[in-house]
């Protein structure tokens, strides 16, 4: 197999650095995880060991595929005895690391704090490390170590957004675990906004009692209103069916003042044709009465 040129060597160089920096930190989250309490944080270092153990793994091949060797602490084309000296320092930190973070802090709070702020540190490291490899694989026209770069650069960007927002929650559960409340910051404070909180429930819950009660009362109001208008409406259609229209009323008065009319020219008829009969009787009686 060719001996890698100047381009290679450059690549192998800065890949291995970031070979090296995983290792580290695949050590240190094995350590980590074993003193995590908090589960949302231990299941997060676990999900985030898996992806650093791959990173390992995929940075290995590339370098292995441009002719190089992994190592986990880069050295400059050349000195040969020096890369071997300093891989072997590299391996035994990285071995050390574990048991070290477990002795530092004043108690289990503090120590995930620290753990947490040291992986916020690794984080940011790679991602520097992984953003300057782009830019010289870029350089250099090798597309497969950029794309190779900038997945893990992503995946190195989320853990670190994670840590980000974790390291106040840790630093608050300090300050909870180690400093008694009566010393902390707006303990009393909190204490009274509770109350207030309480009592600004109930008074709350009270007037929205007496405005339920004052619309059920005007609802019961409306419809007893209802209940009367709907009575009066009856009465009302029941006195004009009884009554009838006025105009029904004025013709039937004017009928029966027309047939009362009718029945007084009959009987000024039938007495008339009586009395003209007595007439017509009473002349030859005074004729009669005359030749005598």
């Amino acid at each position: 197999m060719a001996e890698p040129n100047a381009r290679e060597l450059k690549l192998i160089q800065y890949l291995n650095e970031a070979y090296g920096t995983e290792k580290q930190l695949e050590t240190a989250l094995q350590a980590h995880i074993q003193m995590a309490t908090r589960s949302s944080y231990r299941k997060r270092l676990q999900q985030h060991l898996t992806e650093t153990r791959r990173h390992g793994r995929e940075v290995e091949r590339r370098i292995k595929q441009l002719g190089g060797k992994a190592e986990t602490v880069a050295i400059p084309v050349g000195a040969e005895a020096a890369q071997r000296v300093q891989s072997m320092a590299g391996r035994a930190l990285a071995a050390a690391q574990g048991p070290l973070h477990a002795l530092r802090g004043t108690g289990e709070a503090e120590r995930q704090l620290k753990n947490a702020k040291t992986e916020f540190a690794s984080e940011a490291e790679e991602i520097a490390t992984y953003t300057a490899i782009i830019s010289v694989a870029e350089s250099l026209g090798d597309r497969e170590t950029v794309k190779l770069a900038r997945v893990i650069l992503r995946e190195e960007e989320r853990m670190r957004g994670f840590l980000e927002k974790e390291i106040p929650r840790l630093a608050t559960a300090v300050v909870t675990a180690e400093v008694p409340r009566s010393q902390r910051a707006n303990g009393g404070r909190r204490r009274k906004a509770s109350s207030r909180t309480r009592r600004s429930s109930t008074s709350r819950s009270t007037q929205a009692r007496g405005a339920s009660a004052s619309r059920r009362a005007a609802t019961s109001r409306k419809a007893g209103t209802s209940r009367k208008a709907a009575g009066s409406r009856k009465a009302a259609t029941s006195r004009k069916v009884s009554t009838g229209s006025p105009r029904s009323s004025t013709r039937r008065t004017s009928s029966r003042t027309a047939s009362t009319q009718r029945s007084s020219s009959r009987g000024r008829g039938r007495r008339a044709s009586s009395t003209r009969t007595a007439a017509r009787r009473a002349r030859p009686a005074r004729a009669t009465a005359t030749a005598r």
